[in-house]
């Protein structure tokens, strides 16, 4: 609606409520460019991870090869949302059939002393460990992550259902004390 334009043009929003509604009219829009411009316009008004992470334009699923070259350029903002949203897309939308050895290379060059960043760095790898076990075990293995997150991601992959028994307890000695 009219409306609805003159809303998303007036950033930043004084309110979380009006974010959020932000990031869910964000989602409808349906022209690829328009609505990764809009995205890319928006996360530096991001001041959470709620936020950040409800955010998930479905038009974005349709145009992967061009969301790549976004999400480059999200990781490497300085800003924290624009980071975490980034690694958020990697793990939304290419981790099974499209998944590369690249992208987790990609996670794990991200430096940030950022909670919000280094949970989501986390989270990836504990995603990734449950759909690409074997491509991204070696980044555990190898502690190609800063301690904390290394053992954060750990942590959440085993607590997920869908990871094994033995290889939760094979992950459980990779922790760094």
């Amino acid at each position: 609606t009219p409306e609805a334009k003159i809303f998303l043009e007036n950033l930043p929003h004084e309110f979380y409520e009006e974010n959020n509604l932000h990031a869910f009219l964000l989602e409808y829009i349906t022209d690829f460019e328009e609505c990764a411009n809009a995205v890319t316009k928006f996360l530096p008004f991001v001041d959470n991870w709620a936020t950040c992470d409800s955010l998930s334009p479905k038009i974005f699923c349709k145009n992967k090869e061009k969301l790549l070259v976004y999400i480059e350029k999200w990781l490497l903002s300085k800003d924290i949302y624009s980071v975490r949203f980034g690694i958020k897309m990697l793990m939304e939308h290419f981790l099974n059939e499209d998944f590369s050895k690249e992208y987790p290379k990609m996670v794990a060059s991200v430096q940030s002393d950022e909670y919000y960043v280094k949970m989501v760095i986390a989270w990836y790898f504990a995603t990734a460990l449950t759909n690409n076990y074997e491509d991204t075990l070696p980044y555990i293995q190898k502690h190609k992550l800063d301690l904390w997150t290394h053992n954060k991601a750990i942590q959440k992959a085993c607590e997920s259902y869908r990871i094994s028994n033995e290889n939760k307890d094979f992950l459980r000695t990779l922790k760094i004390k």
